[in-house]
């Protein structure tokens, strides 16, 4: 139910990107933000956990191919608005938080190319180097908003945006660390089991078919990741990630 009453959210944010008053809004804000609503409402809708291949409706549109697939660009859409938010911002133009800025872009990159490994082969260990990179991006989007409180001087409007920067990365960054370490000892688990991390063809092409037709029909919590994959879902589509967004929008 909160799920689906973040899909209306996200698709009350995409509405309001369309009214005249942001028509003249830089299209590096904007079109990464409509990105970002359209496929969090989509997810809210229709959420899977591709980790376990759990969704909630047994549904054509349930399906982990196509949601990561989608995810993907509402992924590196969101992180470039928020690299590009740093430039925006240093408004002294210090290359070095220009090029660091830069850096959450090509992260967020290879993020995406260690989670496509991980469900095209099942094996754990990408899933952690997927979500090490989403730490080393929000750990240089908060140093660099640190850095831009200090030598800046905003508008009131434009310093509440570092605020909000940096209020996330001080409590997503901690929560950040425990999603490791349980995503670590599933790794340690497999690893132990002696499922080897090079897969034949064959088998790479059989992964990729069940990422369109499998699924697991669920709403048991354990199938979901637990409070840590509750959490996670509910924050990032649903509430705190998209209300960001907007209010970046609507501030700038």
């Amino acid at each position: 139910m909160l799920l689906k009453i973040g899909g209306i959210l996200n698709l009350y944010f995409f509405s309001k990107t369309l009214h005249p008053s942001l028509k003249n809004l830089d299209a590096n804000f904007l079109i990464p933000a409509q990105i970002f609503f359209i496929v969090s409402a989509f997810r809210c809708f229709y959420p899977i956990h591709y980790t376990t291949s759990t969704a909630l409706h047994d549904s054509y549109f349930s399906s982990v191919f196509f949601t990561r697939f989608l995810a993907t660009f509402s992924e590196i859409a969101y992180i470039y608005q928020f690299s590009h938010l740093i430039r925006f911002l240093n408004i002294n133009h210090i290359p070095i938080i220009d090029l660091l800025s830069w850096l959450m872009v090509i992260q967020v990159v290879t993020s995406q190319l260690f989670v496509w490994q991980a469900i095209l082969t099942k094996i754990q260990k990408f899933y952690f180097y997927e979500e090490l990179g989403w730490a080393i991006i929000f750990i240089l989007n908060t140093i660099l908003n640190i850095i831009l409180f200090v030598i800046i001087k905003p508008t009131n409007e434009h310093i509440l945006l570092i605020q909000i920067n940096l209020l996330f990365g001080f409590i997503y960054l901690p929560w950040q660390f425990f999603h490791l370490k349980s995503i670590k000892s599933r790794s340690t688990l497999q690893q132990s089991n002696n499922i080897t991390s090079v897969m034949p063809w064959k088998m790479f092409k059989a992964e990729l078919i069940e990422s369109f037709q499998i699924k697991i029909i669920s709403n048991e919590l354990k199938h979901w990741g637990g409070m840590i994959g509750l959490t996670w879902m509910l924050g990032y589509w649903a509430t705190i990630i998209p209300i960001w967004i907007f209010i970046i929008i609507n501030t700038i």
